[in-house]
C-alpha cells in the first residue's frame, strides 16, 4: 500500500515576560485553557508551564500544513499578548534558569519527574516534531532505517539553541545535549523488520523500562498511536517559513526513500555509531561544519552536502507540490540557521535580552498579514 505522505507538525513555544524577557510560567495554564476554547485540541500542555505546544491536524499537503501552522502561531501569539506575555520559538531560552520553572500539574509529567528526577526537571527545551503518513508498519520501519542517515542534515538546518542559562555554549544546538540525558533518545538502531521492533517494545514494557511506546524518544520513531513516522530531531525554528521548509524536506525524504524501497532499491544503511558522529558535528557546528560522506569516506561541508541532498529528493518534489517550500532551504543556507542569527545578534549587541527580542520578532514574521496600504 502506497503511503499517504500526509503531514502533521508540532511546535513547542516559550512564554516570555515582555519586561524581563525571562520565561514566565504562571499564566501558561490560562493560555492553555483559552487556547483550547479557540483552537480546540490543537493546543497542549508540556512538562514545564512556560512551554506551550501546538499541533496541526492531518494535512494533505505542505500548503495545508502552512495554513494550519500559521493559524496556530497567530492564535497563540494573540492569546499570549492578551495575557501580558510574548511568544518565542527557539530550542532553548538564552538565559532562563530551569530551576525556577514550574512543572505542569499533570499525572503523566509528574510521573516522568518522579522517574527521571533532575534530568526531567532540567529538560527546558523546545522542539519541532514532524509526522509523515506511512500507514503500513513494515514499510514504516524500513523507511525509518534509511531515514536515520539524514537526521544530522535536518538537525543542522534547524539548529536554534546556542545559549543556555546565560552562556554561549559554543554549540549550535544545545537543546540536543540537554535531551541526551533522557533514556531512549538519539538515533535508533536498525531493525530488520516491524516484528523485531514490536518485540523490542514489548520487552521494554514487560521489564518495566517503560509503560508504553511513547516513552521511546528517538530522533525518528514509528508513532505508537498514529500511522506515521515521527521526526523529532529538530530545534523549533524561529520562522514559519523555516518550519514549513523542514517539514517539506522531511516529507520529500520519506517519499524518496519509499520510491527506492518500492522499486527494491533500498538506500544503503549505516551503523548508528557512524550516524552519531555526524549528529555531533551538526550539534556543534550546524551549517558551518563538515559532515562525513560515509560512502566516499571523506568530510564534506554541510552546505555542499545539502545541495546533494536536495538533488537526491528532487524527483519527488513536484509530485508532492512542495518545490517552493523546498527552495526555502537555500534561503536558510544563505542566511544561516536560527542559531547563526541568534549569535550574530549577540555579537552585535552583547545583550541576551536583545537576542530574546529578536527571537520574538522572528517568531511573528509572516504570521500576520501585512496591513493594506491606503489608496
Amino acid at each position: 500500500m502506497r503511503p499517504s505522505f500526509t503531514i502533521g507538525i508540532e511546535e513547542e513555544y516559550q512564554t516570555i515576560d515582555p519586561e524581563t524577557r525571562d520565561l514566565r510560567s504562571h499564566l501558561s495554564s490560562e493560555i492553555l485553557e483559552q487556547g483550547k476554547l479557540l483552537l480546540q485540541e490543537r493546543v497542549k500542555a508540556e512538562m514545564h508551564q512556560s512551554v506551550v505546544e501546538v499541533g496541526t491536524g492531518i494535512c494533505k499537503d505542505i500548503q495545508s500544513a502552512r495554513e494550519d501552522v500559521t493559524e496556530l502561531r497567530r492564535g497563540i501569539i494573540q492569546l499570549a499578548k492578551k495575557n501580558g506575555l510574548s511568544l518565542a520559538a527557539a530550542g532553548t531560552h538564552p538565559f532562563a534558569d530551569w530551576r525556577n520553572q514550574e512543572i505542569y500539574p499533570d499525572e503523566r509529567y509528574l510521573t516522568i519527574v518522579q522517574d527521571l528526577k533532575i534530568v526531567a526537571r532540567a529538560n527546558l527545551i523546545f522542539g519541532l516534531h514532524v509526522h509523515v503518513g506511512v500507514e503500513d508498519r513494515e514499510t514504516a520501519i524500513q523507511i525509518m532505517n534509511a531515514a536515520r542517515y539524514f537526521v544530522p542534515h535536518m538537525l543542522a538546518l534547524s539548529t536554534n539553541s546556542p545559549f543556555w542559562m546565560g552562556m554561549d555554549t559554543g554549540l549550535k544546538s544545545y537543546r540536543c545535549k540537554v535531551f541526551d540525558k533522557f533514556p531512549r533518545t538519539n538515533i535508533p538502531d536498525y531493525f530488520p523488520s516491524w516484528g523485531e521492533y514490536d518485540s523490542f517494545v514489548k520487552l521494554l514494557v514487560r521489564t518495566n523500562c517503560i509503560d508504553n511506546a511513547k516513552k521511546i524518544w528517538w530522533d525518528i520513531r514509528p508513532h505508537p498511536n498514529f500511522p506515521t513516522l515521527e521526526f523529532r530531531c529538530c530545534d523549533v525554528p524561529m520562522r514559519v517559513d523555516e518550519t514549513i521548509a523542514l517539514a517539506a524536506l522531511i516529507q520529500a525524504t520519506v517519499a524518496k526513500l519509499y520510491k527506492l524501497y518500492s522499486a527494491n532499491q533500498g538506500f544503503r544503511l549505516y551503523r548508528r555509531l557512524l550516524i552519531m558522529e555526524n549528529k555531533w558535528r551538526a550539534v556543534r557546528y550546524g551549517l558551518d561544519g563538515l559532515l562525513i560522506d560515509f560512502g566516499k569516506g571523506v568530510e564534506v561541508p554541510v552546505r555542499v552536502l545539502m545541495e546533494e541532498y536536495l538533488e537526491f529528493i528532487d524527483d519527488v518534489v513536484d509530485e508532492l507540490g512542495s518545490r517552493k517550500e523546498i527552495d526555502y532551504i537555500r534561503t536558510i543556507l544563505r542566511n544561516g540557521s536560527g542559531a547563526d542569527r541568534q549569535i550574530r545578534v549577540f555579537q552585535e549587541t552583547g545583550d541576551l535580552k536583545r537576542v530574546v527580542d529578536y527571537i520574538i520578532s522572528e517568531t511573528e514574521a509572516g504570521v500576520f498579514a501585512p496591513a493594506a496600504t491606503a489608496a
